[in-house]
C-alpha cells in the first residue's frame, strides 16, 4: 500500500511506475491522503482513518510517498523531486523520513532517473523500474552481517583448509622435498597472490558500503578458484545462505559444477539446476546457464527472490547482457561479475560508424551496461588483473602472432574486395566483389582451405616431449567449414605423418557432432582418441587438433595448447580476447610423462609461448600494433572497414555463391610479438554534434538544473538547420544506424549519460514485456505467444487495425496472427489494453 498527501505535485511518471509495479491506488475521499493498495493487503480505509490525518507527517515535513507492507506497517518512503533536480539530492532527507517511520527502504525519484536504497547495505544504487511488493518484501529476508565479512581472514590456503583442514600437519608436506609432490597428488589449490589482493579488494569494498563487484581478470587467471574463494568467504561468515553461479554457455556448466566440488565439497555441496530441477535447495551452490532461467521467464515463477543471497556471473558482460540482466536483478544481496573483457577497449572505438546490429556495437553496448550495473561508472573495477600483469608477474604467456595471407585473402581483405566478373543473359559483364565476411559463406576456395591448413602444420609449435604438432584448436566459419578443414588436416596427417594416425589427427567439435561436449572435456584432460602413440610413457592426447566453430572459446581450460588458427573472420572483440585466452595459461610438459630420463633431458619442459595462425588479419582488425592488453582498436586500414562491409557488399555482389578453384599459393607470411601502441581515429558526425552540445556554455548550465525539456527548445532553436553544419534530428537519427525512431530527448540524455546507450527496438520490446509479464503473469503454456502477440501488436500496424476494427478473418492471412488465435480471450484484452495504456508506440516507428 502507498499513501501519498494530496497536497504533493502530481507526478505523472511516478504514478505510472508505481502502477506498473503493483502498487495499486485508490481514493479515499475522507481523509488527508490518497491511498495505494497492493493486492493482497489486509488493512482497510477504516483502519487508515483511525490513524489521523498527519500520520505521513515526520518532524521533518511531510513525506511525498509512503509504502505501507501487506498489514499496513511503513516499508518503504519514496522521495520524489522535480525533473531538473537530481533525486540524490533529497538522500538525507529521504534518510530522516525512513528513520522516523521505521523503514528499511528509501526509492529516490524524479521521474526520469530512479534509485532504491536498503539502509543496511549501503549506498543507493540506479533501478529501471520500481520493485513490486514481493520482491521488497523478499529484501527484509535478508540480513547481511559486514562486519563478518569485512574482518575474515583469508590466506593462501583458505581453499586449501577446505579440501584438507589439516595438511599442514602430514608428513609428506611437512618435508620440503616432498611437499610439491604432495601438493599435486592431494589436488590441493593455494590461492596466488594477484586472487588474495582480488578477495582483500572485495572486503574493502563492503567496507566501504558496496554491495556490487567485478573482477576484471584476464583468462588463464584462475576466476573459478577467485570465485569459489568469494564463495566460501559470503557463505562462512553467513552472509549468503545459497549462491546461484550464472555462466553463459552449456558446456561451462559442468566445468564450473566439477571445479566447485574440487575446491568446496567437504564444507558446501553444489549441482547443476537443469540436473536437480527438485532438489536445487539442498545445495548451497546452484549453477545454471542464464538462458535455463529466462526460458519462459521460469525465474519469476519457480524461484522467490531470496532464494539466492549471493549472485555471480562469469563472462558478465555476456551473461548479464540484454535481457539476461532481469535473471540478475531479481534476486536480491550481493551481486559479483567476472570478465576477462577489459572496458578500456572501448575508449579508441568509434561507435557512431557502427551499426546497431555490428558486433562491436553489440560488444560496446554490453560492456557499458555491465561497468553501470556493477556501479563501476567512472570504469573502475573492483579488481583489475591483466594479461600484460600476468605475463610480467610469470603466471601467463604472451602469444606470437603468425600473420598469413594468401593472394586470394588478400583480395578478400582488400578495399575493392575479390572481384568475380559475370556474364548475365544479355551478355553484359557485371563485376562482383567478395570480403572476407563472405568466406565459406557465399564465397568457397577448397585451395585457400588446404594452403591454410599447410601452412599451419609447416610452422605449428611442436610438442617438447614428443616434437610432433602441439595440440591445437582450429576456428572456422560454419558446421560444413570446420568438416572441411578437418578432412584436410587428417589427409596431410598422412602424409607429414605416416601410419601414426587413422583419421583421427583431427576431430570436429562443434555443437551438430554428437558427443561434441565430452570430446572436448576429453582433449582437455589428455584422453581423446586415447594417448599419443610418439611415445607410450608420455599422456597426451593423440588427437592433436580439435576444429570448432563456437565451441572451446569461453572458460575451456587446456592449458598445453600450443597454438590457436583462427581461419575464419571474426568481428566481435570479447569473442577475440576469449580465443585468445585459451593459450595463455603456463604449463609443464613434464606433468603427465612418466619416463624419469627423458624428464631430465627436456632442455625446455614449460611452455613459454603460444603460436595464433591469423588467416584473416584479425589481429590488425582490432590492433594495429598488436596491442594484446587492453586497449583493442578498429584496424587502421583496409579503409572497407569504416564504410561498412555489409554495405559494399550489398552494392557490387550479385552472384549468390562462387567457388573459386584456382591454386591459391601464400602471399605473406610474417610472425609479430605483441606490442603495446595503439592507433588513433576519427571522429565522426554524431560525435561533432556531441562535442558542440558539450561545449555550449546555455546547455551546460541547463543540464546543471536538470532542465532537460528546456534543452530540448534550445537545440531546436539554436543549434538546428544552421548552415555551419546543418544539425537536424533526422540525420542524426540516420548517424546513430538505429532500427527506431530516436527521440531528441534519447539524444541529449546520451550524451550526458543518463542513459549508457541507446536501446534497440528488440531491447524495448523485450523490456516493455517483462513490465506486462511481470504484472500479468501469463501461464507457462501461454508465455511464448503472449510474447510474440504482445510484441507484434506493437510493431504490425496491420494486425492493431485487424484487432481494433474486428476483422477476424484477416487473422488467418496476417503471419502474426496466430499468436494471438492461441491465447485465451481475456489475455489477449489484458495484451492489448495494456499496450494502448501504458506504451508509446512512437518509439517502436522506423
Amino acid at each position: 500500500m502507498i499513501i501519498m498527501p494530496k497536497e504533493a505535485t502530481a507526478r505523472i511518471k511516478i504514478n505510472k511506475l508505481l502502477e506498473e509495479a503493483g502498487w495499486h491506488f485508490f481514493d479515499d475521499k475522507q481523509g488527508k491522503a490518497n491511498i495505494l493498495l497492493e493486492n493482497n493487503a489486509k488493512i482497510t480505509k477504516k483502519q487508515v482513518h483511525e490513524w489521523g490525518d498527519n500520520f505521513e507527517k515526520t518532524t521533518q515535513g511531510f513525506i511525498d510517498y509512503l509504502l505501507l507492507d501487506e498489514k499496513g506497517f511503513p516499508f518503504i518512503v519514496l522521495e520524489a523531486k522535480k525533473s531538473t533536480i537530481h533525486p540524490l539530492s533529497a538522500k538525507e532527507q529521504a534518510r530522516n523520513y525512513a528513520l522516523a517511520q521505521n523503514c528499511r527502504f528509501v526509492i529516490l525519484s524524479n521521474g526520469d532517473l530512479h534509485y532504491f536504497w536498503d539502509l543496511k547495505l549501503g549506498h543507493p544504487r540506479p533501478i529501471q523500474t520500481f520493485p513490486p511488493p514481493p520482491t521488497v518484501e523478499g529484501y527484509l529476508a535478508f540480513q547481511p552481517k559486514p562486519s563478518a565479512l569485512i574482518t575474515e581472514e583469508v590466506n593462501e590456503d583458505y581453499i586449501v583448509r577446505t579440501q584438507q583442514p589439516n595438511y599442514d600437519k602430514d608428513p609428506r608436506y611437512l618435508e620440503e622435498q616432498q611437499r610439491a609432490a604432495y601438493i599435486k597428488d592431494q589436488g590441493l589449490c593455494f590461492l596466488w597472490r594477484y586472487q588474495l589482493r582480488a578477495i582483500h579488494c572485495l572486503q574493502k569494498e563492503v567496507k566501504a558500503g558496496k554491495e556490487r563487484f567485478l573482477f576484471e581478470m584476464a583468462t588463464g587467471t584462475g576466476k573459478t578458484l577467485t570465485a569459489a574463494a568469494v564463495i566460501k568467504l559470503f557463505v562462512r561468515t553467513s552472509n549468503a545462505k545459497r549462491v546461484l553461479f550464472l555462466v553463459d554457455r552449456l558446456e561451462l556448466e559442468e566445468q564450473t559444477q566439477k571445479a566447485f566440488t574440487k575446491y568446496l565439497r567437504n564444507d558446501l555441496s553444489s549441482c547443476i539446476y537443469k540436473e536437480q530441477r527438485e532438489d536445487w535447495r539442498k545445495s548451497e551452490i546452484v549453477v545454471s546457464t542464464v538462458q535455463s532461467f529466462l526460458a519462459k521467464n521460469k525465474y519469476k515463477r519457480i524461484f522467490a527472490p531470496t532464494d539466492f543471497d549471493l549472485v555471480i556471473s562469469d563472462e558478465a558482460h555476456r551473461s548479464i547482457g540484454g535481457q539476461s540482466r532481469a535473471v540478475f536483478e531479481y534476486f536480491i544481496g550481493y551481486k559479483l561479475g567476472l570478465t576477462a573483457t577489459p572496458k578500456d577497449y572501448l575508449k579508441k572505438i568509434d561507435a557512431e560508424t557502427l551499426s546497431a546490429k555490428d558486433p562491436r556495437e553489440l560488444e560496446r553496448r554490453l560492456l557499458l551496461d555491465t561497468y553501470s550495473i556493477f556501479g563501476c561508472d567512472e570504469g573502475k573495477p573492483t579488481f583489475q588483473y591483466s594479461l600484460l600483469h600476468g605475463v610480467k608477474e610469470g603466471f601467463l604467456v604472451n602469444p606470437v602472432v603468425v600473420d598469413a595471407r594468401t593472394n586470394t585473402t588478400t583480395q578478400l581483405l582488400s578495399e575493392k574486395g575479390f572481384s568475380v566478373v559475370d556474364t548475365n543473359e544479355e551478355g553484359e559483364e557485371l563485376e562482383n566483389a567478395f570480403f572476407q565476411n563472405s568466406f565459406e559463406k557465399t564465397f568457397f576456395s577448397e585451395p585457400t582451405n588446404r594452403i591454410f591448413c599447410q601452412t599451419f602444420l609447416d610452422h605449428a609449435l611442436r610438442d617438447p616431449v614428443t616434437q610432433e604438432i602441439g595440440k591445437t584448436i582450429v576456428f572456422c566459419v560454419s558446421q560444413n567449414h570446420a568438416a572441411k578443414v578437418t578432412q584436410i588436416l587428417n589427409e596431410l596427417a598422412d602424409h607429414y605423418f605416416p601410419r601414426r594416425y587413422h583419421s583421427d589427427f583431427a576431430v570436429q567439435v562443434t555443437s551438430a557432432v554428437t558427443n561434441s561436449q565430452p570430446w572436448a572435456m576429453a582433449f582437455a584432460n589428455n584422453k581423446l582418441n586415447g594417448y599419443s602413440r610418439f611415445n607410450p610413457l608420455y599422456q597426451t592426447s593423440k588427437t592433436r587438433v580439435c576444429v570448432t566453430v563456437g565451441m572451446m572459446t569461453t572458460g575451456y581450460d587446456c592449458p598445453d595448447l600450443l597454438n590457436l588458427c583462427l581461419m575464419r573472420p571474426i568481428f566481435s572483440p570479447t569473442l577475440f580476447i576469449q580465443i585468445k585466452g585459451r593459450g595463455t595459461r603456463k604449463y609443464n610438459f613434464t606433468a603427465t610423462l612418466l619416463d624419469e630420463e627423458l624428464k631430465a633431458q627436456l632442455a625446455e619442459p614449460d611452455k613459454t609461448k603460444f603460436k595464433i595462425f591469423d588467416f584473416f588479419a584479425n589481429c590488425e582488425y582490432f590492433e594495429e600494433q598488436f596491442n594484446y592488453d587492453e586497449v583493442l582498436q578498429l584496424p587502421a586500414h583496409p579503409s572497407n572497414f569504416s564504410k561498412g562491409i555489409g554495405e559494399i557488399k550489398a552494392i557490387y555482389q550479385t552472384l549468390e555463391a562462387y567457388h573459386h578453384t584456382l591454386a591459391d599459393p601464400l602471399k605473406s607470411l610474417t610472425e609479430q610479438l605483441v606490442g603495446m601502441d595503439g592507433m588513433k581515429i576519427d571522429r565522426m558526425y554524431f560525435d561533432h554534434f556531441e562535442e558542440t552540445v558539450k561545449e555550449d556554455a546555455v546547455i551546460r548550465q541547463m543540464v546543471e538544473q536538470r532542465d532537460f525539456a528546456a534543452i530540448e527548445r534550445y537545440i531546436v532553436e539554436n543549434l538546428f538547420d544552421k548552415p555551419q553544419e546543418y544539425y537536424n534530428l533526422d540525420k542524426l537519427r540516420q548517424a546513430t544506424k538505429l532500427d527506431r525512431r530516436l527521440s531528441l530527448r534519447e539524444i541529449i540524455e546520451k550524451i550526458f549519460e543518463v542513459i549508457p546507450y541507446f536501446k534497440t527496438k528488440e531491447e524495448l520490446l523485450e523490456e516493455e514485456f517483462e513490465k506486462f509479464d511481470s504484472r500479468y503473469l501469463p501461464a507457462a503454456q501461454y508465455f511464448e505467444c503472449a510474447k510474440h502477440f504482445f510484441k507484434s501488436y506493437i510493431t504490425d500496424s496491420e494486425l492493431r487495425d485487424i484487432i481494433e476494427n474486428k476483422r477476424f478473418a484477416l487473422l488467418n492471412t496476417n503471419p502474426n496472427g496466430e499468436a494471438f488465435q492461441k491465447l485465451p480471450p481475456g489475455l489477449r484484452t489484458s495484451v492489448t489494453e495494456y499496450i494502448k495504456d501504458q506504451v508509446p508506440l512512437n518509439r517502436f516507428l522506423n
